[in-house]
């Protein structure tokens, strides 16, 4: 099998982009992509360390993240299943990038950037549900923001409905992965009530 290997063949193969997809390219957050990822309950986090990549889904009942400013977004950590593979990357390497969701739009508003974590009491009960507060704050600070080409999520087709038919779930996955010892139905069946529980 052939690898491209050359930066020089690699544009040679596909050419010049178009201007449009460089014009933008913005360094803060503009008024019109404040307001779309204001809108915006979902995302995708991705880091980098020394271990490698992760992306991580993060989801919230409200904005995904929050604009401090232009320049500085605000992203609560909220429970998950405590590996912190994203937090221990963004502790060694801070680069991060972001995709930006919105059910129903095939636009997604993409960030690059450098963020830090912090337990600022402030920052964190801005935050809060009811009593409980994350126990981080993922503060990014934004290096590039831009819109992706909608094609991916077309040709996917994204939004056309639910496709779980057949599907395996969580539990049969898990049961697989660890020969037995963990899932199965009794997990399946005991997820709803403590995903309930657990949510913040």
């Amino acid at each position: 099998m052939d690898y491209v290997e050359d930066i020089a063949e690699l544009e040679a193969l596909y050419g010049k982009p178009g201007q449009p997809s460089l014009r933008k390219v913005a360094d803060h957050l503009t008024p019109l992509y404040a307001k779309w990822i204001a809108a915006s309950r979902f995302c995708v986090l991705t880091t980098v360390g020394p271990e490698g990549t992760d992306g991580s889904p993060r989801g919230d009942d409200g904005p995904v993240v929050t604009a401090l400013d232009t320049k500085t977004l605000a992203m609560p950590d909220w429970r998950g299943n405590n590996r912190l593979d994203s937090l221990r990357n963004i502790v060694t390497d801070g680069r991060v990038s972001l995709m930006f969701m919105i059910p129903g739009s095939n636009t997604i508003v993409r960030i690059n950037g450098a963020a830090r974590l912090t337990t600022d009491e402030a920052l964190r009960a801005r935050f809060a549900k009811g009593t409980r507060q994350p126990a981080t704050v993922i503060v990014i600070r934004v290096g590039e923001v831009y819109t992706q080409c909608a094609r991916a999520v077309i040709r996917g087709g994204v939004w056309s409905g639910e496709v779980t038919d057949g599907l395996p779930t969580v539990g049969e996955i898990l049961a697989e992965a660890s020969s037995g010892e963990e899932g199965g139905a009794a997990y399946d069946a005991e997820w709803p009530e403590r995903a309930a529980r657990t949510m913040w």
